[in-house]
């Protein structure tokens, strides 16, 4: 059952990037805690990090926000030039330098599009300055709408055409009704997604508005960070779903393979892409082991 979002020693904060975009933060968890740093992918928002959050923010700093143009972030003041890898990277390294103090590290895990962020930020000084670990969940470098699984077409011409069409497509997405759950589920979930789930991914995915959604669906249909990913030199561990079929476990692969501190792949059988979602235990497992390895605990600080 999907967890519902809780607000433990909640508080908002607002944080500046580097082209004045205006980034809406969720801070759950007392100051002098191990930080957990957590971004979403796309069409999603703070709300799909629910049950970490719940979990998380009994013991942890857990810092989360909405990328620019979904949840309460607006979008870029300058429209579709704000859209791009570097704009995720800023994002997020202005995250990290507002919410972390000075020598304080964090581990940051990312889903899909927040993967991606993390990737395309490996290099900024902000991220080499307060990152210990990273988590990446259902994600890739490079090749998305080659390697998508979401159009039942054998690889080649047709099926990227398709996918580049479906996945780019500026028609509303209406209201959740049980058809677009339907849909969703086949397109993002696996087998194994509950009723809970789906539809709890539904209201989130409906709500993302149409232009970010568009805009940062082209941004992905150029993605290339595979030189990013060797510039990734945290421990870093990834998580993928057998059936997740918007990014398939070659992706997962492939940055593995292209990590300099691989801290191990995990296959999920029957998992869709939805990981924090669908496997919401496992992908906060995962975190605490990061957090554990890589970061001072409480006790050890005193």
């Amino acid at each position: 059952m999907t967890t519902q979002l809780v607000r433990p020693a909640h508080r908002d904060q607002v944080v500046v990037s580097a082209d004045g975009s205006k980034i809406q933060v969720e801070v759950y968890g007392a100051d002098d805690w191990p930080a957990v740093v957590l971004s979403h992918g796309w069409t999603c928002s703070i709300r799909f990090w629910a049950a970490q959050i719940t979990d998380l923010a009994v013991d942890h700093r857990v810092i989360v926000y909405d990328q620019r143009g979904h949840g309460r972030t607006p979008p870029p003041a300058d429209g579709g030039f704000g859209y791009s890898t570097d704009a995720l990277a800023d994002d997020l390294e202005a995250v990290l330098s507002a919410t972390l103090k000075d020598g304080e590290k964090a581990v940051v895990a990312g889903h899909s599009m927040g993967g991606m962020t993390i990737m395309a930020a490996a290099r900024r000084p902000a991220f080499r300055k307060h990152v210990a670990a990273a988590l990446l969940c259902s994600t890739g470098c490079s090749l998305l709408v080659t390697e998508s699984l979401i159009v039942p077409l054998r690889s080649g011409r047709m099926r990227t055409w398709f996918t580049r069409k479906l996945l780019g497509s500026p028609a509303p997405l209406g209201p959740v009704t049980a058809l677009s759950k339907r849909i969703l589920r086949y397109g993002t979930m696996g087998p194994g997604a509950t009723a809970e789930q789906i539809a709890e991914c539904a209201r989130i995915v409906h709500a993302c508005p149409r232009p970010a959604r568009v805009a940062w669906s082209r941004v992905l249909d150029e993605l290339d960070l595979e030189a990013d990913v060797r510039e990734l030199t945290v421990p870093t561990a990834i998580i993928v779903g057998s059936a997740d079929r918007l990014t398939p476990p070659v992706h997962a692969r492939t940055i593995e393979a292209g990590l300099p501190r691989s801290a191990g792949l995990t296959e999920v059988p029957g998992m869709g892409h939805m990981s924090p979602v669908e496997e919401p235990d496992l992908v906060t497992a995962r975190i605490r082991e990061l957090v554990g390895a890589h970061l001072t605990t409480k006790e050890d600080a005193v």
